[in-house]
């Protein structure tokens, strides 16, 4: 089957919809990115990209950290209204009434009503052209107890994550595997 050549550009979808907060826990603003991901494990870092333009890139550029916050079905109106307000002229958290959470290791602060937030501090600011991308060592990653099963390992399933694709944000289907599950040995079953 032959694909149509289309025109060159970013199309790798879908990917995450987070509200990024930074500043501080007086003064503070969210910014959603859709231009973020994981960079490597150990150590692990990860990424945002950010227009040089936007109201949060001196803040963190100045402070040298910020919390990524995952977003949820719940939280897509107010992800949206963040991405497409400024910072400069409304309090996002007041305004999308989002509860401001002390961080352990940061001075910005978590959205509480987020699933998942991960601490992370600035080890490099790489300029790319339209975004400059800030690469982060991650400090700590805070999730809801209601979010860890009993083994200890937090389950996603339970979040109602959204993502973003080419203009929209989506639901996440239903699991249909499992890292691995390719090369699985299938457990023989026992006949009577």
């Amino acid at each position: 089957m032959a694909k149509r050549i289309w025109k060159a550009g970013t199309f790798v979808y879908p990917i995450p919809a987070v509200m990024v907060s930074c500043g501080d826990m007086e003064k503070s603003n969210i910014i959603t990115v859709a231009w973020t991901g994981i960079i490597n494990t150990n150590p692990a870092k990860v990424y945002i990209s950010i227009k040089p333009e936007r109201h949060s890139y001196n803040i963190i550029k100045e402070k040298k950290e910020f919390v990524i916050n995952l977003t949820t079905r719940e939280l897509a109106y107010a992800t949206d209204w963040c991405g497409v307000k400024t910072g400069a002229k409304v309090d996002k958290f007041k305004e999308m009434k989002l509860t401001k959470q002390k961080c352990q290791f940061v001075e910005a602060p978590a959205i509480a009503e987020s699933p998942v937030s991960i601490e992370c501090k600035v080890s490099e600011i790489r300029e790319l052209g339209s975004h400059h991308m800030f690469i982060a060592d991650v400090l700590s990653i805070d999730s809801e107890e209601k979010y860890i099963d009993e083994k200890g390992a937090f389950d996603i399933s339970k979040c109602d994550l959204i993502a973003y694709a080419n203009g929209g944000y989506y639901e996440l289907g239903k699991k249909i595997g499992k890292f691995g599950y390719s090369v699985e040995k299938k457990k023989k079953s026992s006949k009577k």
